[in-house]
C-alpha cells in the first residue's frame, strides 16, 4: 500500500494540484485553509480525495470563527485570510472543517498509526520541533507506534524508542527555504520525506489579488517563497 501523507496546506492549491504522486490513500493533517488564495479548491480537492483527515488549529479557527492562537505577525496574517476564507467557503464546507477530528487510529500493513495536527496532548495549537524531549512524553499516550503530526511546518523523521515521529512538513508554506512543498510516503513498510516545485510564482500572483493590505500581502509571499519573516 502507498500513503501520501500532506500537511499545512494553507488554501495553496497550486502546490496541492502539483503533487506528483499517485497513492492508494491520501492522508491529510489539517491546516488545509488560511495564508493562501484559494480555500474552496483545497477543501473540495480534501474532501472528495483523502481517506485520512485531522482538524489543525486554522481549520478549527475558520470553521468555528475563533483565534487560531498565532505569533503575533503570523497572527496578523492569519486574521487577514481568515476573512477572506469566510467570505469564500460555503456553509457545507465551513461544517467540513468544524466536524474533522482532532486525532486518528488506523491501522495500515500490519502498523498502528496515530494522527494529530500538532502533539496528542494538545492536537490544535502544542508546538513541538524535531529535537524536543517533549515527543518521548508524548509518545507514551498515543496507541500507534508511529505518530504522524504536522504543524511546524518542518519535516522530520525520529525514532524514539520502537516508535517513529513523523512530520511530513508543509504542503502549502513549507519552513525549509526553498519554496518546494513537502510531503512523506509511506511504501512498502517504509517512510520517505519528499519534496517537489511547483508554479509557487502563480500562488504568489494570487496572493497579489487578494483582499488584504499590501504589507501583508508581502509578508504571505515572503513567507511563501522562503519560509519565514
Amino acid at each position: 500500500m502507498k500513503i501520501v501523507i500532506v500537511s499545512d496546506l494553507h488554501a495553496n492549491w497550486d502546490a496541492l494540484s502539483g503533487l506528483p504522486e499517485s497513492f492508494d490513500e491520501l492522508w491529510v493533517l489539517g491546516d488545509l485553509v488560511d495564508y493562501g488564495p484559494q480555500p474552496s479548491e483545497v477543501v473540495n480537492f480534501v474532501r472528495d480525495k483523502a481517506m485520512a483527515i485531522v482538524r489543525g488549529n486554522h481549520d478549527h479557527a475558520v470553521g468555528y470563527d475563533q483565534d487560531p492562537r498565532c505569533t503575533p505577525r503570523y497572527h496578523e496574517m492569519a486574521e487577514s485570510t481568515r476573512q477572506y476564507t469566510l467570505r469564500l467557503l460555503d456553509v457545507q464546507q465551513k461544517q467540513f472543517l468544524q466536524d474533522l477530528p482532532l486525532a486518528l487510529d488506523l491501522e495500515r500493513d500490519g502498523r498502528c498509526f496515530s494522527l494529530v495536527h500538532a502533539v496528542p496532548s494538545d492536537p490544535l495549537y502544542g508546538y513541538c520541533p524535531q529535537e524536543s524531549d517533549r515527543w518521548a512524553e508524548e509518545l507514551r499516550s498515543v496507541r500507534g507506534d508511529i505518530l504522524l503530526v504536522g504543524h511546524t511546518h518542518t519535516p522530520f523523521i525520529r525514532r524514539i524508542g520502537k516508535k517513529l515521529v513523523v512530520n511530513p512538513g508543509s504542503l502549502g508554506q513549507p519552513k525549509t527555504g526553498k519554496p518546494e512543498a513537502c510531503y512523506a510516503v509511506w511504501n512498502n513498510g517504509e517512510f520517505t520525506l519528499k519534496s517537489c516545485s511547483y508554479p509557487y510564482q502563480k500562488t504568489a500572483e494570487r496572493i497579489r489579488q487578494m483582499p488584504v493590505r499590501p504589507e501583508i500581502q508581502q509578508d504571505l509571499i515572503t513567507v511563501l517563497t522562503t519560509g519565514s519573516l
